[in-house]
């Protein structure tokens, strides 16, 4: 294969290698190079440098930027993207002022997600989860992290993880799975909460670690769902078969799952919608990654996670789509870049940095992907010819991407 070089590249982001998650102020610092190169060898990063140095190399393939900007792909570390069927008929009630814990109370949400997931075939699942994939990578997305928690039942939770895993050998993404039966309980153990734990312990988990088909655990913590003693009693059953904790919490309520979320060493604490003071200090404490889901607080019309007040404290922040049927139908990575500096006052390189580097460590792809440094994974997303970084969370709605390459190859 031919070396690859992407020239006259007017402004090149991400060159960093942070060797631990960007906190507090250095979350605001995104290194740059004007009027660069970027080489590539294979699926890999070469190196990069000002034009003035550019080597040239005699059956080279190179791309033109002509003043565009390049970027490391983005890094969703928290999606559903394995789903059955959508549910605007939930965005009917939600218009109609219906929240999300009512219509969940009347069968709809998850539970009705579950059933079109338990009466699909598996390849029908992976055909339309498929699409979805190729979708994101369009946007820039470079990896992914994918959970399950749509079957609701051993059968259909296997399903989805067998997806996962199939999406991960077909495609040339960095994606991580994550087992997330513990999403609701079913509607026959609506009144046996120790019933569905006790099958989740003793029946999914040992078949999921039997056939490898996840890198981590997840529970939904919250009032309705599953209770903080519950959530932490699901994770240990997982950490003891190798899966680590990356937890839905603060969606809805503070009912205290941040110090579980911290006493158990979580890689990621995930949506932080409701956030009290002292949630947040343990959180900026800790070496857990909160993760920031603007795209469902937009969604489901909440207020939005505390960005500021948890960057002031000099805690690790990543931000993600959230990408799911019911409560952000959006896999859209530069949306959610908008969002967050919108609507929670980040500044473009906090939320940018947010969005590839943070975002890999918080799904553990930090060694692959997040920056662009060499050794690292040739995922890069080539904009248009943009006036600053700015434009790009300022011109929310538009399509400023001309290119997406993912490991190594231009994938449009």
């Amino acid at each position: 294969m031919p070396s690859k070089f992407i020239t006259n590249i007017a402004y090149l982001y991400g060159i960093h290698s942070p060797q631990t998650v960007l906190r507090g102020k250095e979350l605001s610092v995104l290194p740059c190079i004007e009027n660069a190169y970027l080489h590539i060898e294979d699926d890999e990063i070469a190196g990069y440098g000002s034009m003035e140095d550019f080597p040239a190399r005699k059956g080279a393939e190179i791309t033109n930027a002509n003043g565009g900007t390049v970027l490391p792909a983005w890094c969703d570390s928290h999606t559903h993207l394995v789903f059955a069927g959508t549910r605007e008929n939930e965005f009917l009630d939600k218009i109609k002022g219906l929240t999300y814990a009512e219509i969940a109370a009347k069968g709809g949400g998850i539970l009705h997600s579950a059933k079109a997931v338990q009466d699909m075939s598996e390849d029908e699942l992976f055909r339309l989860s498929w699409e979805r994939l190729q979708d994101i990578a369009k946007f820039g997305t470079g990896a992914v992290e994918i959970k399950s928690g749509y079957g609701l039942s051993t059968e259909a939770e296997l399903k989805m993880l067998r997806v996962i895993k199939r999406l991960k050998e077909k495609s040339s993404l960095q994606i991580k799975s994550t087992f997330l039966g513990a999403h609701a309980f079913p509607e026959a153990f609506r009144d046996n909460h120790a019933g569905y734990i006790q099958k989740i312990k003793e029946e999914m988990l040992p078949m999921i670690a039997a056939e490898k088909l996840a890198d981590y655990i997840d529970v939904f913590c919250e009032k309705g769902f599953f209770s903080v003693e519950e959530t932490e009693e699901i994770c240990k059953a997982g950490m003891a078969l190798g899966l680590k904790p990356k937890l839905h919490v603060n969606q809805l309520n503070d009912i205290g799952a941040i110090p579980m979320a911290v006493k158990l060493n979580a890689i990621s604490a995930d949506h932080l919608e409701t956030m009290e003071e002292e949630s947040v200090t343990m959180l900026a404490k800790s070496n857990t990654i909160g993760t920031l889901l603007p795209g469902a607080a937009f969604f489901l019309n909440m207020q939005f996670p505390p960005a500021r007040a948890l960057i002031n404290q000099n805690a690790a922040i990543a931000l993600a789509t959230d990408y799911n049927p019911g409560s952000c139908p959006c896999g859209n990575m530069l949306m959610m870049i908008s969002l967050a500096c919108i609507k929670m006052k980040m500044l473009p390189e906090e939320a940018v940095n947010a969005a590839t580097i943070n975002g890999a460590f918080a799904m553990e792809t930090n060694s692959t992907t997040g920056s662009i440094i060499p050794g690292k994974k040739a995922s890069i997303i080539l904009t248009k010819k943009i006036p600053s970084l700015t434009y790009l969370p300022y011109a929310f709605g538009t399509h400023p991407i001309q290119r997406v390459m993912i490991s190594g190859e231009w994938i449009n």
